[in-house]
């Protein structure tokens, strides 16, 4: 496997070595040993799919103070996918780092805690899935605005369809300090 670094410490890209043939292909998604040896020593507890249609953005998602480390990959589909520093004192708060994710790319990105979340359905659908590292608490839900102008993100979808939840979300700046994480965690 290769790690691609971002401009996000603790952010990275993934690509699994594939194993291919006339029969299809095959690689491991996760595998604790190797991942550990590469640098990221990750417990899952919470494993995840979502199917999403064309233009749909999910995000931008985080959890505080019971925050989820994220190692998210697609297996239909192709999604452009994004993590944004919130952590109180980062050099990089507020900055956002991003990679297209797909089936035919089959790589995965690691979202630290600490980092918001999001995704825009590039094809026809997506089938998304994320590991996580804590359990969902909905008590700690929270999210920031996708199109926060102070962050900026670049998204490849002008008037994506949103939840409510998403629509209504608070911009970064009006997000009290209490409600984000600290620098170590």
């Amino acid at each position: 496997m290769k790690l691609i670094e971002t401009d996000l410490s603790g952010c990275v890209i993934i690509e699994p070595q594939v194993f291919g043939d006339a029969r299809g292909w095959f690689y491991e998604s996760y595998n604790a040993e190797k991942y550990r040896n590469a640098g990221l020593d990750l417990r899952f507890v919470q494993s995840n799919v979502s199917r999403s249609a064309h233009g749909v953005l999910r995000g931008l998602h985080y959890q505080w103070p019971n925050p989820q480390g994220k190692l998210v990959g697609v297996l239909e589909g192709e999604v452009y996918d994004v993590a944004v520093d919130i952590r109180r004192g980062s050099p990089t708060f507020g900055r956002w780092a991003a990679v297209v994710l797909s089936a035919e790319n089959k790589r995965q990105f690691w979202i630290p805690e600490g980092f918001a979340h999001g995704f825009a359905v590039l094809s026809d659908f997506a089938t998304f899935a994320y590991q996580c590292t804590a359990l969902y608490d909905g008590a700690a839900d929270a999210g920031i605005r996708w199109n926060d102008a102070d962050i900026a993100i670049d998204w490849p979808l002008s008037a994506p369809q949103l939840s409510a939840k998403d629509e209504k979300a608070p911009f970064l700046r009006d997000v009290p300090v209490e409600r984000l994480p600290g620098i170590s965690g």
